[in-house]
């Protein structure tokens, strides 16, 4: 089950969850990677939080590993649809610890959100235990309505990719991972750098801050020649920037520093978080992430990061649990309801 060339999409029943699930297969089709998808529930109070369904009795295991398996059957449809085979696995307990242990062993992780409630709240609600900012590999969230409501169209092919860039090793590891993914895209990359807006300010500031990102861009124009690359010095807000990009761009990649910095802004409040209000796919590097690749660059020069994997035994309340995919009616009207420009 430890494999550094899978996928985990994290699925609790919610629409949200299911378009996170498309979008995974999707990705993983395209990179040739397999795929994992896993339903976490906890006891008694698993209805009120985790699914969409109502109960009448609470703390019943056997109900809940029910649902649980359901759940995963109309996932793994989903990834069926797409002709990708998936592997199913149920977690039991916190899923926010669970989920960042579960972190060492994926190449990528993959959630939706859909606002409050559900899984998604419980990975993403705060900073001290949020799952983009102590993660051990790379996390996508897929947003599944705007601040409006309006379902989000989500692309098969991915043309344009944005980057938050700045001078920190995160922006940095953000910076290599997103030149990286559109190039295996073969998207064009939109470059961004905000500058604080400055009274009485002259161009030469900002000419300043162009030098010092077409230096960090250099590196990757020679590593990815055919690659169309766009730099851009915006002065304001990095996340009012960012979250104007997810309009124009199918993906946006940015770098979490774990406490405070740009994760603040990733997570802090419904003003200004721009995981709350993109209506695009947001790639988060997370802290450890990148504080695992800059621990081998002494011996190994530009390494990808190296976390020393964790067998699902010994990662308490979690469960492999193969289960059939869902008929192909029950999948069709989810794709519909999740995205019905697909």
């Amino acid at each position: 089950m430890i494999n550094d060339k899978a996928i985990l999409v994290g699925v609790d029943g919610s629409n949200a969850s299911y378009k996170a699930a498309w979008w995974a297969a999707n990705y993983a089709k395209h990179a040739g990677l397999t795929l994992q998808i896993v339903c976490a529930y906890s006891l008694p109070s698993y209805a009120a939080v985790s699914f969409d369904a109502t109960y009448t009795a609470m703390g019943d295991d056997n109900a809940a590993h029910s649902d649980a398996q359901e759940i995963l059957s109309k996932a793994k449809a989903i990834a069926d649809e797409q002709g990708v085979q998936a592997a199913t696995l149920i977690v039991t307990g916190d899923p926010a610890s669970v989920f960042v242990e579960l972190s060492r062993n994926y190449n990528l992780i993959v959630i939706g959100n859909r606002g409050k409630g559900g899984l998604a709240e419980r990975l993403l609600g705060t900073t001290s235990s949020s799952l983009p900012a102590y993660a051990y590999c790379p996390i996508v969230v897929v947003p599944y309505t705007d601040d409006d409501g309006n379902l989000m169209h989500l692309n098969n092919t991915i043309t344009k990719v944005a980057v938050g860039s700045d001078e920190s090793k995160w922006g940095l590891k953000a910076l290599d991972i997103a030149a990286s993914f559109a190039h295996a895209w073969g998207a064009e990359l939109d470059v961004i750098s905000a500058a604080p807006q400055v009274k009485g300010a002259d161009q030469s500031v900002y000419d300043s801050y162009m030098e010092d990102l077409e230096t960090r861009v250099k590196p990757l124009e020679e590593q990815y020649p055919d690659l169309k690359i766009q730099k851009r010095i915006v002065p304001g807000s990095a996340v009012d920037t960012l979250t104007k990009a997810s309009y124009d761009h199918d993906v946006v990649v940015v770098g979490s520093r774990g406490r405070g910095g740009f994760t603040g802004l990733l997570l802090g409040s419904t003003s200004q978080g721009l995981l709350q209000h993109s209506v695009g796919p947001v790639y988060v590097v997370p802290r450890k992430y990148v504080e695992a690749a800059e621990s081998r660059l002494d011996t190994v020069p530009s390494s990808p990061a190296e976390v020393k994997p964790k067998p699902l035994d010994d990662i308490s309340g979690v469960k492999e649990v193969p289960v059939e995919p869902a008929e192909p009616e029950v999948v069709q009207q989810i794709e519909k309801t999740i995205d019905p420009e697909h």
